[in-house]
């Protein structure tokens, strides 16, 4: 694959990709393939090399921006903080939820061990953490969910998946599992940009969700 064909959406402020699931967007220290890594190739005729507004973890796929100015980063940043970028992802789960839809209001925070190394968790006095639900489909004893995460902490959908709704994503390596891929998917992103037209984005659905029977 090119990496012209990641490409979801380009202008002279922001970039947005199709990130595979399996993808570091951080240069991680084995010096395995990054998208960070990928920068300089990712100029598209710029000389500043674009930079991560914010961050999908390396199993989840699917929409992430990159500013391609200094000025517009601000921007992006300013509104990932204030609330107004609408994030909407898919995922699968290893079972179906006794509801249809709902919001999970779950602070989540950080624990870790020598043995285990990290992960995210239930706190109730940790971060706020918000994420609404609703069910898509259901085939085979799976749910195919639609998620809309009020904030954006790290692995959030993950725990509250595991934890709020007790059904872990399929394929997830840490709280769930595990398995050949992990099925969360960032399908769309909008992020308004005052008088200008907003920067919208639709990463189509991978191969592995159509695998179980599931398609948007």
């Amino acid at each position: 694959m090119e990496i012209t064909d990641l490409v979801r959406f380009i202008d002279g402020e922001a970039l947005v990709l199709d990130k595979p699931a399996g993808l570091d967007v951080n240069r991680p220290r084995s010096g395995a393939i990054s998208v960070e890594g990928l920068a300089k190739e990712l100029r598209f005729g710029f000389a500043k090399v674009p930079t991560l507004v914010h961050r999908l973890d390396r199993d989840t796929s699917g929409c992430l921006l990159l500013a391609r100015n200094d000025k517009a980063h601000k921007r992006f940043q300013v509104a990932f903080e204030s609330g107004l970028v609408e994030k909407v992802y898919v995922a699968v789960l290893e079972g179906v939820p006794e509801a249809e839809s709902g919001t999970i209001d779950l602070p989540l925070g950080k624990v870790s061990s020598e043995a285990e190394g990290w992960r995210i968790v239930p706190d109730p006095k940790g971060k706020s953490a918000i994420s609404h639900w609703r069910t898509l489909a259901v085939d085979k004893g799976r749910a195919f969910i639609e998620f809309r995460p009020e904030t954006g902490r790290t692995h959030q959908l993950r725990v509250h998946a595991a934890s709020g709704l007790g059904l872990p994503i399929k394929g997830d390596p840490q709280y769930g599992s595990g398995g050949p891929v992990m099925l969360l998917h960032a399908v769309r992103l909008t992020i308004p940009r005052g008088t200008k037209p907003p920067v919208e984005a639709e990463a189509p659905l991978p191969l592995a969700f159509g695998a179980l029977g599931f398609a948007l």
